[in-house]
């Protein structure tokens, strides 16, 4: 296994390596540019709109805020728990800092692909709606580039299948659940030759029921339960952490010179600066990455079935997911494991988020190991789900919509959510990196190809709205 888990890992650094994060940064930037700001501009807009639906849409399945949601409870899940403390430990404090850049320039490309997601969706003839990459890959850049919207949906259903969408949420929580329940393995069975706790085979076991219960309904009850689940779950979480940050408020300013330090390699033993440096910002990054999926290509495929005629409103309504996933969600986990000391304590994954909690919280330990378990169950379950659909609607690309495979596939899915307990922490945490940076790549290419094309919907909505005299009162 240890040299599986290498080789996994000289992969990892070399697709995750210095190249693809100067390519994300620099689409990011060239989109903010072309754009002129716009989600700093119209950020205030973009609230607005949120909750707001469009009642002249003649096309779509879900309302704008259930797109929203339905994205969200993809990309909220363990990478702001359990990748915020994996980032942090490998990186630094300064990884967090990385992560707000990658955020801030991410936000343009999160508005750019779900915008572009919306203008170039495809109806099938049954009247459902499947948009996405795959099709503004073949449609915005021409059919000579469908090889790429291809290759995009190919990683794009492996992404769900074996990477974000079900090792590392199925890992987290039961990892989580163990620790609560039996955090000295005190109670195990011996399955395959290995001893696991029975709290992960029990989480597992009610876990995959009810992953099936709900991916056998579609679209519509996933969505249904997204809507409930996602904007509960991060009330309850952002709660929960700025009640530690308030209770260790006078650590909060040294905890930013820290990051600020740390990022900038400013805490290194002398000649380790640039090594530092390169350490946090490699992993804050991609962790980042891995948690708001902006650049990634996967919220563009809710994006798509929203009801709405605007791809520019609906741009404005989807980027929000990046400032609600981390410059919110991830900014939190990030300070209290900072003010707390957490990602210095010689532990990894959840116990040091676990450890923050259980340190920064006014409450008896099992208490706050219980608060953390539960956000994490319900982060990680909602990805599983929204993953489901993204990983189907990128299969059902490739298939031409054969309904046999994508039912086969669905079972699939399902049995990789049973075995995922039994899957190594560094192992799923490695594969879904790979899988993540293998499926930016034709994203990131079709977004330079089509920055010129989401410049000109921009004006053009703008302009629009100018003369409507409209922009003020939605």
């Amino acid at each position: 296994m240890n040299t599986f888990t290498d080789v996994l890992t000289k992969i990892d650094d070399f697709v995750w390596g210095i190249p693809l994060i100067v390519f994300i940064l620099v689409v990011g930037i060239l989109l903010t540019i072309r754009l002129r700001g716009l989600q700093i501009r119209r950020l205030g807009l973009g609230f607005k709109l949120m909750f707001k639906n469009d009642d002249s849409g003649t096309h779509g399945e879900l309302s704008d805020f259930a797109a929203l949601c339905t994205a969200l409870s993809a990309t909220i899940g363990t990478g702001n728990i359990v990748g915020v403390a994996t980032a942090i430990v490998a990186g630094g404090p300064g990884a967090l800092l990385w992560m707000w850049i990658a955020a801030l320039f991410g936000t343009a490309t999160k508005f750019t692909e779900c915008m572009l997601a919306v203008k170039y969706r495809h109806i099938a003839e049954d009247g459902h709606i499947v948009g996405g990459p795959f099709f503004y890959i073949e449609k915005g850049m021409g059919s000579k580039w469908k090889w790429l919207a291809k290759i995009f949906a190919v990683f794009g259903t492996l992404v769900g299948l074996l990477g974000i969408g079900t090792f590392t949420q199925v890992n987290g929580i039961t990892g989580a659940v163990k620790d609560f329940f039996d955090p000295n393995s005190a109670y195990t069975v011996t399955l395959l030759g290995n001893d696991y706790s029975i709290a992960v085979v029990i989480a597992g076991v009610i876990l995959t029921v009810c992953a099936a219960l709900a991916i056998i309904g579609g679209i519509s009850r996933i969505s249904k339960i997204a809507e409930k689940i996602v904007p509960f779950m991060a009330v309850l979480y952002v709660v929960t952490t700025l009640l530690i940050l308030i209770c260790n408020f006078r650590e909060i300013l040294s905890a930013f010179v820290t990051i600020f330090e740390s990022a900038f390699g400013l805490r290194a033993a002398a000649g380790g600066a640039l090594g530092a440096m390169t350490a946090a910002m490699q992993k804050g990054i991609a962790r980042g990455i891995f948690s708001n999926e902006a650049g990634l290509g996967s919220a563009p495929i809710a994006a798509a079935t929203a009801n709405t005629d605007e791809p520019v409103r609906q741009g404005l309504i989807s980027m929000l997911g990046t400032v609600i996933d981390t410059l919110i969600i991830c900014t939190m986990t990030g300070l209290s494991i900072v003010v707390t000391n957490a990602y210095d304590q010689g532990l990894d994954g959840v116990n040091v988020t676990n450890f923050a909690f259980r340190q920064g919280l006014p409450f008896p330990e099992s208490v706050s190991s219980f608060i953390l378990m539960i956000c994490l169950v319900f982060f990680a379950f909602t990805t599983i789900l929204g993953w489901n659909y993204y990983s189907e609607k990128c299969l059902e690309y490739l298939t031409n919509g054969k309904k046999a495979v994508l039912s086969v596939f669905r079972f699939l899915y399902i049995a990789a959510v049973f075995i995922g307990p039994y899957m190594t922490i560094s192992a799923v945490w490695t594969i879904a990196d790979i899988f993540n940076g293998l499926m930016a790549l034709p994203n990131l290419i079709a977004l330079v190809a089509l920055s010129g094309v989401a410049a000109g919907e921009v004006k053009k909505y703008f302009d629009k709205a100018d003369r409507l005299n409209i922009t003020n009162k939605e």
